[in-house]
């Protein structure tokens, strides 16, 4: 309390001084100016942190083409050069597709130049009469159109080396608007365009990813670092699981409410986990780094048996590490999840040292035959209950001799296919050097989800059985 009000005393003494005749020993510095400077620097030292931040540029992504817009292509450029635009400290505003229409490039010129510093336009640069990108910029800025001699020589070349014969159409690729600076395209014949207007950057790229990329690294962002200031954007992210997203939320509300100014916290569910991102703007990378880091510590405190771990982080590849630390075999017997937790831990290379095989038991005389399963309990109370999936997890535990085996007995949908239970149901079995153990696990109605689900709640179920969690999380309606 006693800093807070030493805090206002500072900033009543510096209100005082702009009011007060001008004592700045500046010549021709006013008294206005003099006690802005005065209130400034008061600021600073009452809130330390505002060093630390930097002003983030904001960046308007347009990609053009009609293929987006009937399904034809996935835009998968946007989210490249978003990714690679955070990495330079530069914020996304928003994105957005659209027709190859003059007046649809010029309406959502409209809307970025008024919203962003940057845009960055791709795609509609080709040589046919559907590509009308560049004309509609050329409009856009008012100027009209030129030959680039260095990019029609460019062009000219590359064709040859191909054993392409030059056309007018390639000719016409190397006129450009005369307002803009060239951006030369080593690996297309469309260049890059690059436009200033009112402060803001408009640069049009091809559509063509691995065009676009070489464009990007080595042209647009050079200009664009030596052109502003660039501040800084951190992200981080864990991934937990075992909780629903809203009883995760529930559970780090307080952790979340006491973040500081600065960091955002975004929840990004999936069937593999529920990731938490927290973010870093306008700070320096290493004050964030630091921030992000000290809050994450803090919440590994509150929920440590739901994290597996940070960034590229996944159930299977954290089981696979422990079971490699402590020397552990493992084997399977599916049902639902169809040979889905065999696939996602022999994907990982090395998991020959842990993993000795597994089997797809569909039906009932596969359970009985080869796993061990009792026909009778079979066809008197089907499979989907937890006398079946232990079973199938002690089978495959003796037939393989490994030291802990899992099982999966369920109803993946979307049909039921005459089991009693709901779809979405599934019975998981985990079997041990001590014994055997099962969980009911309930989805939904999507059977892609329920599979990858009911994979990565078994393969979790496991992972915490063998590091000995104290209070072993329930999967009932994770995620």
């Amino acid at each position: 309390m006693q800093a807070h009000k030493a805090g206002r005393r500072d900033t009543e003494t510096t209100i005082n001084q702009i009011k007060s005749p001008c004592s700045s020993g500046f010549p021709g510095l006013s008294c206005e100016i003099s006690g802005i400077m005065k209130l400034a620097a008061g600021t600073r030292l009452m809130f330390p942190e505002f060093h630390d931040r930097q002003k983030n540029m904001l960046a308007r992504i347009i990609t053009i083409g009609d293929e987006i817009l009937i399904g034809q292509i996935t835009d998968t450029n946007s989210a490249w050069m978003a990714a690679r635009l955070n990495e330079n400290g530069i914020r996304i505003e928003g994105m957005e597709s659209i027709a190859d229409n003059a007046e649809e490039i010029k309406r959502a010129l409209d809307y970025a130049m008024a919203h962003a510093d940057i845009i960055l336009i791709t795609g509609g640069l080709g040589p046919t009469k559907d590509d009308i990108t560049k004309k509609t910029l050329a409009d856009y800025f008012g100027c009209g159109m030129r030959e680039d001699p260095d990019t029609l020589e460019m062009i000219a070349n590359m064709l040859a080396a191909r054993g392409i014969d030059f056309n007018e159409l390639n000719r016409s690729q190397a006129m450009v608007p005369e307002c803009c600076t060239v951006l030369p395209n080593r690996n297309g014949t469309a260049p890059g365009m690059w436009f200033e207007k009112n402060g803001k950057i408009v640069v049009s790229m091809p559509g063509v990813p691995f065009e676009m990329k070489a464009l990007l690294a080595e042209e647009v962002l050079p200009r664009l670092k030596k052109k502003f200031k660039m501040g800084n954007i951190v992200h981080k992210t864990m991934l937990t699981f075992g909780l629903a997203e809203s009883v995760l939320a529930t559970r780090i509300a307080g952790w979340e409410d006491s973040l500081p100014r600065g960091l955002k916290l975004a929840y990004l569910p999936n069937p593999s986990g529920i990731r938490l991102r927290l973010s870093a703007y306008d700070l320096e990378k290493e004050t964030a780094r630091k921030l992000i880091d000290e809050n994450f510590a803090k919440l590994e405190e509150m929920i440590p048996e739901y994290i597996l771990g940070f960034e590229g982080a996944s159930v299977h590849e954290s089981l696979a590490q422990t079971l490699k630390r402590r020397k552990l075999t493992l084997s399977t017997a599916e049902s639902c999840t169809g040979g889905n937790i065999a696939r996602l831990i022999t994907s990982l290379a090395g998991s020959s040292d842990y993993f000795l095989g597994g089997v797809v038991a569909y039906t009932y005389d596969l359970k009985e035959k080869v796993l061990g399963v009792d026909r009778a309990f079979l066809d008197q109370h089907g499979a989907v209950n937890a006398t079946v999936a232990e079973q199938m997890a002690l089978g495959i535990r003796n037939l393989t001799g490994s030291d802990y085996a899992i099982s999966t007995t369920g109803v993946a949908g979307p049909g039921q296919g005459g089991e009693s239970e709901p779809v979405g149901t599934v019975w998981i079995g985990i079997a041990h050097p001590k014994g055997v153990f099962s969980r009911k696990v309930r989805f939904g109605n999507l059977r892609e989800q329920n599979i990858e689900r009911s994979s990565a709640s078994a393969l979790n179920m496991l992972r915490l059985l063998i590091e000995g969690a104290d209070d072993t999380p329930t999967t009932e309606g994770i995620l």
